[in-house]
Formats: C-alpha cells, sequence, structure tokens
C-alpha cells in the first residue's frame, strides 16, 4: 500500500523545474502546460534591506512549492478593486508567477513579461497566470514589485547611504524580475530572446521607463504600453525633489526629517502607508498621482523622459502603444476645466479652450465616445497626447510603432480605464475586439499584423496611422486627437 501511495504521488506531483537559485514545482494543467505561483526572484526586502537595491534570494536545494497564491506588496484599501490585494498583502512579496503551454519543455517561445497596473502604489500580480493565453504557443509571466513609498521613496540619508542615489526600488524590483527571466525563462520553454514586456496604466509607465533606464537595456526585446507611457504628461521630479518629498512623509510618520536609516527602517508598515496618503505633494492637483511622477534619481533614471526621447536614448524596441476612448475624469471636474487647459496647454491654452469650446461664450464639445469635455481635457493631457508624443519620438528614430485606441464596450455599457485588459487576456467571443490575436501577434514576432486580421498600419510622421478597436471591429484610423495633441508635446 505504501509503495502504490508513492507511485501514485509521483504521478499526480507537478512538474519540478531548476531554476538557478533553487528548484520550484509547479502545478500541472489539464491541457499539458503548467503554472508556477509564487517563484521568489529577491530576497524579502524587509529589515536592513527595506529602500536598498534587491538581492537575489538565498539559494536553496529542495523543490518548493509554487503552486499556491502569495502575497501582494503591502498597499492600501482603496477600493473594492484592491481590497484583496491589500488585505493579503505582506512586505515578503518578491515574486513571480510563469504560466507554460502543453508541450513548452524543449520550446523556445516567446515570453510576454507582464507588469500590473495601480497607479504604483496598488495592485498585484497575483491571477494574471490564469490565463489561457499561453494556447496560443508564449509563456506567460507576471512580476510583482514593491509599491507606493516603499517602493519608490528617495531621502537624504538613504541618498547618503547608497552613493548618491535612493528611490525607484520598484523599477529595480522589476529590473531584477526580467534579469531572472533572463536567466531562467529557457528552462521554462521560452526564449530569452524573445521577450516583450507590457503593462497597463502604471504597469505601463513602468514598461515605458525601462525602455529608457539604460540597466533595463537587454532585458526584453519588444514593448506594449496600455493606457501610459513615461510621465503621463506630469512633470517629472528630480531627487532633490523627491527627498524633500521624503523628508515630508517621515515627519508625517512621526520621524525628525534627520532621522537615520535605521529609524527609517524600524518604521511599521502601517505608519508608512498612512502617511503615503496624508502626505501634500508639491506642484500635483491630484496626490494619487503622488508615485506616477517619473523619479529622476540618477541610478535607474539619468534623464528626463522628455530629454532622453527628444536625444534617441532609449531602447530601439517595437512598440504597441495606445488608449482608451474614456478614461479618468479630470480632477476638480469642471470647475477645473479651464485652469487646466491654460496650466497644461501654455502658449497654445487659447487654441486649446476654443477646440474644446470653452471660451468665453462658447459651447462645450461632448463627444459621444470620448465623453464630455472634462473628460476630454483629462484624457487628452494624461492619456492621448503624451501617447502621441512617445509616438512621434520612437517613429522618428525609425523604431516600429503601432499606435491604438480601444473603443470597445459591451452592450448598455461604456468604456474605461483597464477596459482593454480582458480582450487582451481572455480570447475573443464572437464581436469582440481580437487584441489578443494581435497581441500573440506581436510577441511571437516583434509585428501585430498576420493571421488574416484586418492591416494594422505602423504609426508615422507622415501617416499618423492608429488602429481604432470600435464596436463594430477594428478600424484603420489617422492623426488620433491630431489638432488638440499638436499643442502638446510632453510624454
Amino acid at each position: 500500500m505504501i509503495v502504490l501511495a508513492l507511485a501514485l504521488a509521483a504521478v499526480t506531483a507537478g512538474p519540478v523545474v531548476r531554476a538557478d537559485d533553487g528548484p520550484v514545482r509547479g502545478e500541472a494543467l489539464a491541457n499539458g502546460g503548467a503554472v508556477f505561483r509564487g517563484i521568489r526572484f529577491a530576497k524579502p526586502p524587509t529589515g536592513p534591506l527595506r529602500w536598498r537595491a534587491p538581492e537575489r534570494p538565498t539559494r536553496w536545494t529542495e523543490p518548493v512549492e509554487a503552486i499556491a497564491t502569495h502575497a501582494a506588496c503591502p498597499q492600501p484599501v482603496y477600493g473594492d478593486w484592491n481590497r484583496d490585494a491589500a488585505i493579503n498583502s505582506s512586505e515578503d512579496c518578491l515574486f513571480l508567477d510563469v504560466r507554460t503551454p502543453p508541450s513548452s519543455a524543449t520550446a523556445a517561445l516567446p515570453v510576454l513579461v507582464w507588469i500590473h497596473g495601480g497607479g504604483n502604489r496598488a495592485g498585484a500580480g497575483g491571477g494574471t497566470v490564469e490565463s489561457r493565453i499561453t494556447e496560443a504557443g508564449v509563456v506567460l509571466v507576471s512580476v510583482q514589485y514593491r509599491l507606493g513609498a516603499l517602493g519608490f521613496l528617495s531621502h537624504p540619508a538613504l541618498s547618503r547611504e547608497q552613493g548618491g542615489h535612493s528611490g525607484n526600488y520598484a523599477l529595480m524590483d522589476q529590473q531584477a524580475a526580467l534579469a531572472w527571466v533572463q536567466r531562467n525563462i529557457a528552462r521554462f520553454g521560452g526564449d530569452p530572446k524573445r521577450v516583450t514586456i507590457a503593462g497597463e496604466s502604471a504597469g505601463a509607465q513602468d514598461v515605458a521607463l525601462h525602455q529608457l533606464a539604460p540597466a533595463s537595456r537587454g532585458l526584453f526585446a519588444q514593448a506594449i504600453q496600455e493606457s501610459g507611457t513615461p510621465g503621463f504628461g506630469v512633470a517629472p521630479r528630480t531627487l532633490v525633489q523627491n527627498e524633500r518629498l521624503g523628508e515630508r512623509l517621515i515627519r508625517a510618520a512621526g520621524l525628525p526629517d534627520t532621522a537615520p536609516t535605521a529609524q527609517l527602517r524600524n518604521l511599521s508598515v502601517a505608519k508608512i502607508l498612512e502617511a503615503q496618503d496624508a502626505v501634500d505633494v508639491p506642484d500635483l492637483d491630484d496626490d494619487s498621482f503622488i508615485w506616477l511622477q517619473a523619479i529622476i534619481d540618477g541610478r535607474v533614471l539619468t534623464d528626463t523622459p522628455a530629454k532622453l526621447l527628444a536625444s534617441g536614448r532609449f531602447a530601439r524596441t517595437p512598440l504597441v502603444i495606445g488608449v482608451n476612448a474614456k478614461e479618468l475624469p479630470l480632477h476638480g471636474g469642471g470647475a477645473a476645466a479651464e485652469a487646466t487647459v491654460r496650466r497644461e496647454f501654455g502658449a497654445g491654452a487659447d487654441r486649446a479652450l476654443d477646440l474644446y469650446g470653452l471660451q468665453r461664450g462658447g459651447i462645450p464639445v461632448d463627444d459621444p465616445r470620448l465623453g464630455d469635455v472634462t473628460t476630454q481635457i483629462a484624457d487628452d493631457v494624461t492619456f492621448r497626447c503624451p501617447t502621441i508624443a512617445v509616438s512621434r519620438a520612437f517613429a522618428r528614430a525609425g523604431v516600429p510603432v503601432w499606435q491604438y485606441q480601444f473603443d470597445y464596450a459591451p452592450t448598455g455599457r461604456t468604456v474605461s480605464h483597464a477596459s482593454e485588459i480582458g480582450y487582451v487576456f481572455n480570447p475573443p467571443q464572437p464581436g469582440q475586439p481580437p487584441l489578443q490575436r494581435y497581441w500573440v501577434n506581436f510577441v511571437r514576432t516583434g509585428n501585430p499584423n498576420s493571421g488574416g486580421l484586418p492591416l494594422w498600419a505602423r504609426y508615422s510622421a507622415d501617416t499618423r496611422a492608429y488602429m481604432a478597436f470600435e464596436q463594430t471591429g477594428p478600424a484603420a484610423r489617422r492623426d488620433l486627437r491630431g489638432p488638440i495633441c499638436t499643442l502638446r508635446d510632453i510624454p
């Protein structure tokens, strides 16, 4: 009986993959693939490792079970969308998940690495690998990274300790995860030379920043930015500015500005989270964007996104980039509309106000697909115009760019921020937009076209082409929001 039980256990046990830090045992899937949840790619960033660059984990020799769900990184509850992640969070959160398709053991398949969104202050990587996109012949990886102040805080004491730099630890976590992919993904059937990094919202911003970060070069071959750019149209912060913000945050947590690093690292997670949501961010109307300002720390990011793009200092990797027809509302609502336009469009503000119908005595130009004028302003400034600015920079450098606007919603609903994600990770049903097919084509070949799909033309300064994913299907369009966005060239 004992022998029989052992034999049955051997048959039903999940596959073991010997990653370079140690073996992991995943869950075998009915279709022949496997899923590995919670592979550690760095030491827990706790105690003396809080607010430091991630370190390789201590090696292990016996297979670690990578089957159950794992903790998210610490975050407050911002609503139902992140409640489970916030409740089930821990500082020990630097894990990645992998899902492989059937018969991947000896293959060299393209790899899709997903970086989750959530304002860089919330969200989780868990759950992404439940997608069956792998059945289209790709290996799927989802990564986690430190969030909020734990991932982005700068402070003079930390800078002195770390050679004159601090902050952007979250981006370093992602770099560590991408380095793990380069070292290990072949053992899971993936091709390290065909890695596409993709993300939505803050995840898309992080993807964009890796395209600008020198230390990220060579860690990926292609990129997808869904509703996010290097700066969301917001001015970046210098290291000094982020250090000053860090001092304000530390004061809000009950410590003096001059607290040594040991005291900073002894703060409870609860105090840090409470303080980051209490601190006022200079020059930001909406403090929820606190960790969406790119931080020019001199280590991960060496210059502003605008200067790096203008000078061609970025990874020349094929890019899919786009927005949703409606994303997020304008902070402050209609009362803030004219002031926002005057601040954001500068010398072009009068022309922009005229286009929006907001000049004195004008009639606001609402749109049945893009929403009322305040929604258009918010989405032009934060999403559409920055997307066009990035597209221009890449096309100017001769890099293949495919631009899109997603404008599909089931009957009775409206498109909104993150609407497109489900169509990427779930196979399309009849009448739904074929995003997954385009995305998989791009992951496989660096070009979204093939398989009888409507032609998606490359973006260029001449064509200004984009694909509109509309209610009636994909449609070739040109000059997305041209009259407005020619007035604003900020990524």
